[in-house]
């Protein structure tokens, strides 16, 4: 994993498998530099850069594709403002804030250091819930194989006769309680997520996973795409209001497939033809053991990739990327 960068204005304090996360340095302590114009940075702000590596499988491969965090962020930040009433559905809250401050001069800054410009976002710090919130709208990956052992998935029961790919009866909120890196999030029932957050919250997230879920597959239908399932995250502010956080309805939490090929394919593979990281996926299955440390992509697998990610935020934005 690349080194952390040194941001003017910022200092790192955690890295996931995509993202690097920053807070204020504290010029009290005389370490570090200020934001551009001299100011201070809220304490309670918290830079999210996405970077360019890649995950599958638990683990971040080698080499990254080069674009994707500019690509991530800007389809994130499309989703947030979708969500927050721009597709005339009531407002969801989320953790963005203003990305520029007055400086000292009265003149309005960037607290977006050049180094990540496009690739970041400034947000409120959060409570953040341990609930990994997974909406699937569509039987395919483990859910798939879960349902050819035993006919559930995540251990809710599905009529028989149904195929890879196939739409689900209705979406399926299915929890995941979040592992630190390199771990793997374990997969639990409604009742676990009540005994870890409580009954008012749980319900509160699973209500509300559902309802974006919902909105974001009207969205996608209506630029001929199938959201198949997607996971989304969620913190409380400092009055306890439920807030939607890190990214939304990317290519990495998300699948995507083309409407047109899942209606006309006659094979599992034809019908969901993808617009998220499952290229690298299936790469991996033919070339991997899932035993020590994966084999590097090819360029081909991650120019391919690049492309899809492209794609599906010029389909979703209509804007050229």
């Amino acid at each position: 994993m690349s080194s952390p960068l040194n941001l003017s204005g910022w200092r790192h304090v955690y890295s996931g498998k995509v993202r690097d996360l920053y807070r204020p340095v504290d010029l009290s302590t005389g370490s570090g530099t200020g934001a551009a114009g001299g100011t201070q940075i809220p304490e309670d702000r918290m830079l999210v850069v996405a970077s360019d590596r890649v995950s599958a499988f638990d683990h971040v491969l080698s080499p990254g594709i080069r674009g994707k965090g500019e690509l991530l962020t800007t389809l994130s930040l499309w989703w947030f403002d979708r969500l927050a009433g721009g597709d005339g559905g009531r407002r969801i809250p989320n953790h963005l804030v203003a990305d520029h401050t007055l400086g000292a001069d009265d003149e309005p800054h960037s607290l977006i250091p050049d180094e990540v410009s496009g690739r970041a976002m400034v947000v409120r710090s959060l409570d953040m819930l341990p609930i990994e919130c997974v909406v699937r709208g569509y039987l395919t990956g483990s859910g798939w194989a879960e349902y050819r052992e035993s006919g559930t998935v995540c251990g809710i029961p599905l009529p028989g006769g149904l195929e890879d790919g196939d739409r689900l009866p209705e979406p399926l909120y299915t929890p995941a309680f979040k592992a630190p890196m390199g771990e793997h999030d374990e997969n639990i029932s409604y009742e676990r997520t009540v005994e870890l957050v409580g009954e008012d919250a749980a319900a509160a997230l699973r209500d509300r996973s559902l309802e974006i879920y919902a909105r974001a597959a009207t969205t996608a239908e209506a630029h001929g795409l199938i959201l198949a399932d997607t996971k989304f995250e969620f913190g409380t502010d400092a009055d306890g209001t439920l807030t939607l956080a890190d990214e939304v309805l990317t290519s990495d939490s998300s699948r995507y497939w083309d409407a047109a090929a899942w209606a006309g394919g006659e094979t599992p593979k034809a019908r969901m033809a993808s617009f998220d990281k499952q290229i690298v996926r299936d790469w991996l299955v033919a070339h991997w053991d899932k035993h020590g440390t994966p084999p590097d992509l090819p360029a081909e697998i991650i120019e391919r990739t690049a492309d899809r990610y492209r794609e599906l935020l010029e389909r979703l934005t209509g804007g050229s990327h």
